[in-house]
């Protein structure tokens, strides 16, 4: 007897893509992996289930509401929500195994239990990439991950981009100089939501922090200075005093600063911001947030930054770091939300055979070359008309077909036609893969995202 139908439905917050959309997606995500695996960046990946104790160290407030944890047996388990945790974990535990510096990258998904929203999910992609040091770590290592953040996005075709640095040293020098080191870390996460709360609502909240006005304006008119990176250095030597926390945290963003130019970054993509704070408490010095200029509603798209000791819940060796992390979901939506990506890009192959003859052994055999020639090649078995096999390529957006008549066997040649100018021509088979090779070479060199577009 026949039940009835279960409606298909994907719960709030998950994205599913169509094929097409997959495609894109997988694009840039191995676009990010080809990026840091050339800057020597080692692949990593951890479970998505954690022992609850494990991930939940660092978490409290916010985070405790949002993570999705129950019960297996007598198991206390939590999905990952994010990768930094399981990084500093995976690190104390293989330590002896580990060569340091220690470079990773990981592209996974992570669980958020928050109110789905337009571009917010609660299933994601993240993107993120780390430096752990035994003991130390150079301090031009925080100035080469803004150099792979340019790297990453020029890649894909994005240009109008700012990438807006700072250090919580600087900061927490400062509010120690106003006497409010005991509400340092408060103070930074007030601060923190400037852009998304606006001046009065951060004033507020620092008031009702114990923050009295004259410090509020203060504090206020410290980070909203504004200026070349060069006047933002001379503002900051000339508050210069004697702590030094703060006096340590300017020489560092100094450095780093004029160190991102040497990696051939244009000032005009990087920026010293310091109303940049990272709400984040194991964030200790060198912080990064990248925006898109074009919307600065969207907020960050990539951040990061340096911390001294993340994985000092797991063991006692000191294991410094800088990293980042790009919310890959959050830019792809995005991206395919102002119609920036381009879908001439992505197709499942490269050409598409259709046997024109009952025997498709031939087809077969000439499809098996196609592929040892590194083209991915699918056959058209199904036995429709001919506009019908046209079609099927054309929607699927496949750049080549190759028919194989009796008149291109007999010939030992196949007729190849470029799907998307119309022409076509009946060569020998190595011509057509010299062909098509040239032709996805010269589409290789195409950006996924539309720079067109973006400039607009």
């Amino acid at each position: 007897m026949k039940t009835g139908i279960v409606k298909p439905r994907t719960l709030s917050g998950f994205m599913e893509l169509l094929p097409k959309e997959q495609l894109i997606f997988n694009q840039i995500r191995d676009t990010l992996s080809a990026v840091y695996r050339q800057y020597g960046f080692l692949p990593l990946d951890t479970p998505v289930l954690e022992h609850s104790e494990i991930l939940l160290t660092k978490s409290g407030g916010e985070t405790e509401k949002q993570i999705y944890r129950f019960s297996k047996g007598d198991t206390d388990l939590t999905m990952r929500f994010d990768l930094t945790v399981p990084l500093a974990k995976y690190v104390a535990k293989n330590y002896s195994a580990l060569t340091f510096p220690f470079r990773r990258y990981q592209i996974g998904k992570v669980y958020r239990g928050e109110r789905a929203q337009k571009g917010r999910f609660r299933e994601f992609y993240q993107s993120d990439i780390d430096i752990i040091g035994d003991g130390s770590l150079a301090l031009m290592n925080d100035a080469e991950i803004p150099s792979i953040i340019y790297d990453i996005f020029n890649r894909l075709g994005l240009k109008d981009f700012t990438i807006r640095i700072n250090n919580r040293k600087v900061l927490t020098g400062f509010f120690a100089m106003l006497g409010l080191d005991n509400n340092a870390e408060g103070i930074m996460r007030i601060v923190d939501k400037l852009e998304k709360i606006g001046e009065e609502a951060v004033e507020k909240e620092l008031k009702e922090l114990g923050v009295s006005e004259e410090h509020c304006k203060k504090i206020l008119h410290f980070i909203n200075f504004k200026g070349t990176n060069e006047e933002t250095i001379a503002f900051l030597n000339s508050l210069k005093a004697d702590n030094e926390i703060f006096d340590l945290g300017v020489e560092e963003l100094d450095f780093v600063r004029t160190a991102i130019g040497s990696y051939g970054v244009p000032e005009e993509n990087f920026h010293i911001d310091l109303t940049i704070a990272r709400g984040l408490d194991y964030y200790t010095g060198t912080v990064y947030e990248t925006s898109f200029n074009k919307h600065p509603e969207i907020g960050s798209i990539c951040s990061g930054g340096r911390y001294e000791n993340l994985a000092g819940y797991y063991t006692e060796k000191q294991l410094p770091g800088v990293g980042i992390s790009i919310g890959l979901t959050r830019l792809f939506y995005i991206l395919n939300e102002k119609e920036y990506l381009r879908t001439d890009t992505s197709a499942p192959s490269d050409v598409l055979v259709i046997p024109m003859t009952d025997d498709v052994t031939p087809s077969i055999q000439i499809s098996n070359e196609l592929r040892n020639a590194n083209i991915n090649t699918q056959i058209y078995f199904e036995k429709k008309k001919f506009k019908a096999k046209i079609g099927y390529a054309d929607k699927l957006s496949i750049p080549f077909a190759i028919f194989l008549g009796e008149d291109e066997l007999a010939q030992q040649k196949v007729a190849l036609k470029n799907l998307t100018t119309g022409e076509q021509q009946v060569i020998s088979l190595e011509e057509a893969i010299t062909t098509i090779k040239q032709s996805l070479s010269e589409k290789g060199n195409t950006t996924i995202i539309d720079t067109e577009l973006t400039s607009r």
